[in-house]
């Protein structure tokens, strides 16, 4: 994979995996670098389960951890779908990398001009996640009524 004009090979990265009754349901990579946390690719392999938003939880709680202040990812401009699911998970748009695919299929000639929905392919947009260093009290109806 290349992101930001870097390659990482995502076998050799940390990674956490979810199951459903015993069968993989999702996998997430992620780097950790001084006192932040790169996201370096996130499958679901089972659509609305909350295996996505369940895979993030487990690398922010690691983040935390070890005292990371900010969690980010990379991810490109036809990914429309991605770029809703962070920010309802609460990332916001950090930076817009012009140029940075055209820059990365130098490197890896197979990345397509034409991503999904058609759309030109060319950009990496990042997102951030700005973490505090305790985690937040967990949320749940029994611990926080409607009431």
């Amino acid at each position: 994979m290349i992101s930001r004009g870097r390659r990482w090979n995502l076998l050799d990265l940390p990674a956490f995996a979810a199951f459903l009754g015993g069968d993989p349901a999702g996998v997430v990579t992620c780097r950790f670098e001084k006192n932040e946390c790169e996201i370096t690719s996130l499958n679901s392999f089972v659509e609305n389960r909350g295996i996505g938003a369940a895979l993030i939880a487990a690398v922010e709680d690691t983040a935390r951890e070890k005292g990371c202040r900010r969690l980010w990812l990379v991810t490109t401009n036809d990914n429309l779908h991605a770029i809703g699911f962070y920010q309802r998970r609460g990332f916001r748009l950090a930076a817009l990398h012009r140029g940075a695919v055209d820059k990365a299929r130098k490197m890896k000639p197979q990345i397509p001009e034409l991503g999904m929905n058609r759309i030109p392919l060319r950009d990496e947009i990042e997102l951030e996640k700005l973490l505090s260093p305790t985690p937040a009290p967990p949320s749940s109806p029994a611990a926080h009524p409607l009431w």
